[in-house]
């Protein structure tokens, strides 16, 4: 799979997720697009293929933007993120 293709995965789950979703997961899937699509483009410019990397990167992105959250909405965040990612 490439990152591109892994990118339009994470979206769709959390698209498809929209209809059922909680509030909390609403949120964190809006907030996780904008990271998620972020560590995407940063692997494309770097012309970096390895989905661990940017799975790095999406993590690193949500650690450095802790501070914006409070610590329950970095919780949600993170296990929205988690959830996504196993999947």
């Amino acid at each position: 799979m490439t990152i591109q293709e892994y990118e339009e995965k994470l979206l769709q789950l959390i698209d498809d997720g929209i209809d059922t979703a909680t509030d909390d997961e609403l949120f964190a899937g809006g907030y996780l697009r904008g990271h998620i699509s972020l560590a995407a483009a940063e692997c494309e410019s770097e012309n970096e293929s390895q989905l661990s990397v940017m799975k790095e990167k999406v993590e690193q992105s949500i650690a450095d933007a802790k501070s914006e959250l409070s610590p329950l909405d970095y919780k949600i965040v993170c296990k929205q993120w988690n959830s996504l990612d196993s999947l």
